[in-house]
């Protein structure tokens, strides 16, 4: 095979292009009972537990201490200090500014193929050697069970890694222009002119793997602002990068306070991209700072964003009743409803009710709550007081409501880590605040509807929420199932048929929403990665015309 490859652009000689092989997920090993796996893993739990890590910023690749720490803790034991954390000024943001435009010089003229060897590296490292390391800190730093920290901090960063790689080959590859006989045609993908800010998110390590490391393969740099409630394995994740090979500066780890550090970035001439995982309260701001500044630019940035999600459960009365309170239990409870995929809203057949409702009474009742490094525990503690309080706030007020019901938790303990039990309310109106407010937590609203009003009902949920993330429909009738995906076109970024509406995988359900949930440009995707290219379009023309006439001329 004959190809040229230099400085990202891909010439295609014989017809023949250079792509990477299409990757396969990374097998989730099962950490059975007895076994090499859980053994291993549960080591390095106690060991991270019995240490206090001083984690300093990173800029340029240097270690800076300011002095100004915050404490690192666990969420389900609030007194036990894992390490502590130095915050940055707006000294240190101006350094990470500068470090990562001095790093763009190099970085951004690599050829496309050496940076994504890195990010292969790294998602080696992440699924081999390094995997007992970050999936430790995912349990112990975000309160994550064992099952949950594997799906998360190991398989779905290495996933991220893989594909993303892929997904640019593929890019670089096939969106080449044709060609002529009289010229040479070809897109130049280069790096956005400047800097992305990288905002990430405490709930996933891989999201914060993915925000900063996708720009970065297609040769852009990051100022990276990490959740303080994940800084723990965000924090082994820059020793892996450094690991595989990313060169300084490419990535700079500055924790600290999100004004703080958005006050600097978004009035700097070359901020060209913010990728943003959080609130929408931090999103919209952070979109109003963007516009305020437009004029101070050298380029318009780019706005990538997933935000929150009211995800809903619609079920149609053909729908399996075990199938159907599996995926509301699972769907709510997995780590605490802390997912923006998290199933928060329920709307049941009043025929199918009473039998869902036992099954789900069943399925919570077996739900053990605790130390989320205990096998047996399927739910640990949500992240911090102040969740846990607005959680709180919802439940206490639903235990006085004339329109809720809470038929099973409802119970919530602070005194050692932030435990909520898995709550479930049945709401007699559909637009109850528990049936449109993201909670973040592990509470289930039902709302029982008339099996003659179900397409009314679609309606209603369709127009229940700000939000547009995900959501399912459980239904064995093939022409219900099809008429609700319709009605709920714009409702869920990600629909699921007969299934919960968590677990996307990279590569199969490409993730992201619309409405208030996002800009949905898809992580793990080509559709993201688009966002942080530039193309220049270049021809070269070999016979250039040397006459002003035209044919018809006479």
């Amino acid at each position: 095979m004959d190809y040229r490859l230099s400085k990202g652009v891909l010439y295609q000689v014989n017809n023949s292009v250079f792509k990477l092989e299409r990757p396969v997920n990374e097998p989730t090993r099962e950490y059975r009972p007895g076994g090499d796996e859980i053994r291993t893993l549960l080591e390095e739990v106690k060991r991270q537990s019995s240490i206090q890590v001083e984690i300093p910023i990173i800029i340029g690749g240097k270690e800076i201490r300011t002095g100004n720490v915050a404490d690192v803790t666990m969420p389900h034991d609030h007194r036990h200090k894992l390490g502590y954390f130095h915050k940055v000024g707006e000294k240190e943001v101006e350094m990470a500014i500068e470090a990562a435009m001095e790093a763009r010089k190099k970085w951004s003229d690599l050829s496309w193929d050496d940076r994504v060897s890195i990010s292969l590296k790294a998602a080696d490292l992440i699924s081999t050697k390094r995997r007992d390391l970050i999936n430790a800190a995912t349990i112990l730093g975000q309160s994550k069970n064992i099952w949950q920290a594997e799906i998360d901090a190991a398989c779905e960063i290495a996933d991220f890694l893989r594909f993303n790689s892929f997904n640019a080959s593929e890019i670089f590859s096939v969106f080449q222009p044709v060609q002529s006989y009289k010229t040479f045609n070809r897109i130049e993908f280069r790096p956005l002119e400047g800097f992305v800010y990288a905002v990430t998110p405490f709930n996933f390590t891989a999201i914060a793997c993915n925000l900063n490391m996708a720009p970065a393969i297609l040769g852009n740099v990051t100022v990276w602002k990490p959740a303080t409630a994940s800084v723990l394995s965000s924090y082994y994740l820059m020793g892996i990068y450094k690991e595989a090979g990313l060169p300084d500066g490419v990535i700079n780890f500055i924790p600290g306070s999100g004004d703080v550090i958005s006050r600097v970035v978004l009035k700097h001439k070359y901020f060209s991209g913010l990728h943003f995982t959080g609130s929408n309260e931090t999103f919209n701001s952070l979109w109003r700072g963007i516009s305020e500044n437009l004029p101070n630019y050298r380029s318009y940035p780019r706005i990538v964003g997933e935000t929150g999600g009211k995800d809903f459960i619609f079920a149609h009365f053909s729908a399996d009743t075990d199938e159907l309170a599996t995926a509301i239990v699972l769907g709510a409870f997995e780590y605490q409803g802390q997912k923006c995929s998290a199933s928060s809203r329920s709307y049941i057949p009043r025929s199918l009710w009473p039998e869902v409702k036992e099954k789900i009474l069943d399925r919570t009742a077996r739900i053990k709550i605790g130390d989320p490094a205990d096998p047996q525990n399927l739910m640990g503690a949500v992240i911090d007081e102040k969740s846990f309080d607005f959680i709180v706030s919802y439940i206490e007020e639903a235990k006085k409501s004339p329109d809720a019901e809470i038929i099973t938790g409802g119970g919530h303990d602070k005194s050692k880590g932030y435990f909520i039990e898995p709550t479930v309310l049945v709401c007699r109106d559909p637009k109850y605040p528990t049936m449109e407010v993201e909670l973040f937590g592990p509470v289930m609203s039902i709302y029982v509807y008339d099996d003659d009003k179900y397409e009314e009902t679609l309606k209603i949920c369709d127009e229940t929420s700000l939000y547009g993330l995900t959501g399912s429909i459980f239904s064995r009738d093939k022409y219900a199932a099809v008429l609700a995906s319709g009605i709920l076109k714009y409702a869920a970024g990600n629909f699921y048929i007969n299934d919960k509406t968590t677990g996307a995988m990279v590569g199969q359900q490409p993730f992201g929403g619309s409405r208030a949930s996002g800009t949905n440009d898809k992580v793990g995707s080509a559709f993201n990665l688009m966002r942080w290219l530039n193309p220049r379009a270049i021809k070269d023309n070999y016979q250039p015309p040397v006459d002003i006439t035209f044919p018809h001329m006479p």
